[in-house]
């Protein structure tokens, strides 16, 4: 593929405060000394060379350094990917977004936020059974607006801690006026909260977390090179297409040449691993609802660092992961993607 699009340096906003801290901690020293310091009774290493801090707890789903042991609760949100949705917000801030096929050709997101809180999220859109199946994977609380008649059913018989934008249209979900619904609902990070506090959920029990590949392994991942791809789904509107920047070690996704940006902060979404995964589809009612089979376990690819490497899922406890070789591969620390689709054809790159 020869796609040509500008790349932009991203200085990731979180670390700005750690950078200012470290500055503050270093100053006085040598380029070459090296400190220790305690935070939360566990050490952290300052490699005053190269401004690096060790911080002494992960995110349980990005693998990325914290300085506070993670005890929030996975947030799942069920995300509008029609055209009339984008651009999207809060997209920007999820750990892991799974991307699939609702009725037709336009896929959903299933946005699951547990180490950052955006402001809001949406336009917010209807449940479908699957959704519940890969948000109950990370124990999240799970919000969407609406539902399908079997979805409805299993969030009726409490199978699921959730709220549902049909229960609280106008009170914690709002409707934005520069949209026409079904593609105008928002729902604020506050009013998730507030809905599971008005209902009696948890939201202190953090998930377990995901296999990491250390910075040594990060930084010796083999594969094949592949640093642009797309992943399609019949509608050219909805395909899905990546490139990697060598510069940030991330991938830019885009819909066409639209580079997908969040509508509040104007961030781009940016994302570390790629998994793309085929599960079996099928049509289930006139509507043209789908059952997807999350649980056979089959082919798929892992985009990392510009490269892709053939591999096997299996579903484990309802999260979806990528086995090579018989062993369980490890993602970059950072944000996830991934895809799922009818087959595996349904992806294409170049390797060199």
């Amino acid at each position: 593929m020869n796609w040509e699009f500008t790349r932009v340096a991203i200085i990731m906003k979180k670390w700005i405060a750690v950078a200012a801290a470290v500055i503050m901690l270093i100053s006085g020293c040598s380029n070459k000394e090296k400190e220790e310091v305690k935070d939360h009774k566990e050490k952290e290493v300052l490699d005053v060379s190269k401004g690096i801090v060790e911080l002494p707890y992960k995110y349980p789903l990005t693998g990325i350094g914290s300085k506070e042991e993670p005890a929030a609760r996975a947030v799942a949100v069920v995300v509008n990917n029609h055209p009339k949705a984008r651009p999207q917000t809060g997209l920007d801030k999820a750990d892991i977004i799974y991307e699939v096929l609702a009725e037709g050709d336009v896929t959903r997101f299933v946005a699951i936020f547990q180490s950052e809180r955006p402001k809001k999220i949406g336009p917010v859109r209807s449940a479908r059974e699957y959704f519940i199946d890969l948000a109950a994977g990370y124990g999240s609380f799970f919000v969407a607006h609406g539902y399908s008649p079997d979805a409805k059913a299993r969030l009726g018989r409490g199978e699921i801690d959730n709220i549902n934008g049909m229960q609280y249209d106008g009170t914690l979900f709002k409707r934005a006026s520069f949209r026409k619904a079904p593609h105008n609902s928002y729902i604020t990070f506050e009013n998730i909260l507030k809905g599971a506090d008005k209902k009696g959920y948890k939201m202190d029990q953090a998930p377990g977390p995901a296999t990491f590949l250390s910075k040594e392994e990060a930084g010796k991942l083999e594969g094949a090179a592949a640093e642009d791809l797309m992943v399609s789904y019949g509608d050219p509107s909805v395909d899905s297409i990546f490139e990697y920047d060598k510069k940030s070690g991330k991938y830019h996704r885009f819909v066409g040449s639209e580079e997908m940006i969040d509508y509040e902060s104007k961030k781009p979404v940016r994302v570390d691993n790629i998994l793309v995964v085929q599960m079996n589809h099928r049509v289930v009612d006139s509507a043209g609802r789908r059952a997807i089979n999350l649980t056979s376990g089959g082919k798929g690819y892992l985009f990392q660092k510009g490269k892709v490497n053939e591999i096997e899922w299996k579903n484990e406890a309802g999260r979806i992961v990528p086995y090579k070789g018989g062993a369980k591969a490890g993602f970059v620390p950072g944000r996830t993607w991934i895809n799922i689709v009818p087959s595996i054809a349904n992806v294409s790159f170049d390797t060199h």
